[in-house]
């Protein structure tokens, strides 16, 4: 027992001396016991090289581009079900992003229509960013590519056929993304009429 007693006297006097080496950054010149404590070990441990903090503005820069990309993936479900109830939209986008898409979504299927396939959102780059304001805010640019994407007519399982030959299938895009208090959201989502 008192063997016992001592060992864990031992580790937390260890503990508490390495704690204070590191809070001060340096040693005394005052002499040591000869015996040094018992769990302190000689040989370096295996490092993993720590991560770096990020910079606080290029992590909500990330993360709003992450919702952007996440609002993307919601948009694809509510195109491709037919009843038009699928993809949280509200989990991703507000006010003008998330009408647009019920919106467009709700005349698509009043026709019989659902897009299917994948939309590929490449590189979307933040282009202006205001994080010191009330709600701060970030606008993405990023080329939309909709090429993956098949307009289908639920009736006959076909590819519609009376789109237009000229569309554009890869257009630049800018989307205005808030933080909110429930975190990011898209706010809205604006084709610029060019290719990319």
């Amino acid at each position: 027992m008192q063997r016992t007693t001592t060992s864990k006297h031992l580790r937390k006097a260890a503990v508490v001396a390495a704690a204070a080496v590191m809070a001060t950054g340096c040693t005394t010149n005052e002499p040591t016991s000869s015996k040094p404590p018992a769990t302190v070990s000689a040989t370096p441990t295996p490092t993993t090289a720590s991560p770096t903090p990020e910079n606080p503005e290029e992590a909500a820069k990330k993360q709003a581009i992450d919702t952007y990309l996440s609002h993307w993936k919601e948009v694809e479900k509510r195109y491709a079900d037919k009843t038009g109830k699928a993809g949280d939209l509200k989990k991703y986008s507000a006010v003008l992003a998330k009408i647009q898409v019920e919106k467009d979504s709700e005349d698509m299927h009043r026709r019989n229509l659902v897009i299917l396939g994948n939309v590929t959102v490449l590189n979307p780059t933040v282009v202006s960013a205001d994080l010191d304001r009330k709600v701060p805010n970030v606008v993405i640019s990023s080329c939309l590519d909709i090429s993956r994407w098949t307009v289908t007519n639920t009736e006959t399982g076909k590819p519609a056929s009376n789109l237009p030959k000229n569309r554009l299938l890869k257009y630049v895009i800018k989307a205005t993304v808030e933080k909110w208090q429930q975190g990011w959201v898209v706010i809205e989502d604006k084709p610029q009429g060019k290719k990319c």
